[in-house]
């Protein structure tokens, strides 16, 4: 079989790079990292120089996604030999064990970690991960708030902690936690998407005002945000229907709903250009429109 260099006629240069390049953008793409990743290091170690180590943590952690134990333990392998001491290395022997379902035998690497470094905030996370893979939720929603109370700017650990309370239906709590994060990340329409999600789910006519104001939020910063636009369809809509809001108050969702209904159609019928079974998609699209009995004028 052709390696990648033959079939794509790129050199080792470009392998690096690419995989730099994911890293730098945070993707967790792991079957390209462990098909690009392994020819390099099994091909090509000698000329990476101090790259190769941190290629070497990041081939293996894609190598862990996709249940390649063996590239992922010669990987680890190779880090223990020039890091034995590493706090970093045991956490990622720790990962290894998770994937192997050996959580016992993973707290215990974390647990050493804490032991000499108890600040040491990955070793913390890694162990209410086990806590989450283990369907502790009630545990973990509690370790994720104590370590809360130390690291109260980890955005991470408030959105694991938000979507834990919506996994237990306790979307009060987990609104709270999306308003952290909006706080400090403004300018995320993710975030924004999904606490208007929340809000949409909690139902009554507040909450679905502050939906529809989400969304709308959402689309603003990214208007290719298709969860978002069809949110802002959705809680215009129910606002639209309810008899206890007033006739200005009808109009103007009437006429949010119909915007984001058109572009809807508009999105669907541009992604379904020659495409038969992207037809039949703008025609379920149509249908659901129309049965909600919106003026699209």
């Amino acid at each position: 079989m052709a390696s990648l260099s033959e079939m794509y006629d790129v050199g080792w240069e470009e392998m690096r790079d690419k995989l730099r390049k994911w890293r730098e953008d945070n993707c967790r793409n792991s079957e390209q990292i462990v098909d690009v990743g392994e020819e390099l290091i099994s091909e090509h170690a000698s000329k990476l120089g101090d790259d190769i180590w941190i290629i070497y943590e990041q081939v293996m952690i894609a190598a862990l996604d996709c249940s390649r134990d063996d590239l992922a333990l010669t990987c680890l392998q190779e880090l223990r030999k020039q890091f034995p001491d590493s706090h970093r290395v045991k956490r990622l022997t720790g990962m290894r064990l998770e994937a192997l379902e050996r959580y016992e035998e993973a707290n215990k690497h974390y647990d050493a970690i804490l032991q000499e470094d108890p600040t040491n905030t990955a070793a913390r996370k890694r162990k209410i991960s086990i806590l989450r893979a283990q369907g502790k939720s009630t545990e973990a929603i509690r370790e994720l708030n104590e370590y809360l109370e130390q690291f109260v700017g980890d955005q991470e650990a408030w959105h694991e902690l938000s979507e834990l309370y919506i996994n237990e239906h306790d979307y009060g709590k987990a609104a709270f936690c999306l308003e952290e994060l909006m706080m400090t990340n403004p300018h995320n329409h993710l975030y924004c998407e999904q606490y208007a999600e929340v809000k949409y789910t909690q139902g009554g006519m507040e909450n679905l005002e502050l939906a529809r104001k989400y969304f709308a939020q959402a689309l603003r910063l990214n208007n290719r945000n298709m969860r978002a636009l069809f949110g802002l369809y959705m809680s215009a809509s129910h606002i639209a229907a309810s008899p206890k809001v007033s006739a200005k108050v009808k109009k103007d969702n009437i006429k949010y709903a119909a915007w984001a209904a058109a572009q809807i159609n508009r999105a669907y019928k541009l992604a379904g250009r020659g495409n038969k079974d992207n037809k039949c998609s703008v025609k379920a699209v149509e249908e659901m429109l129309e049965s909600m009995q919106i003026t699209m004028s």
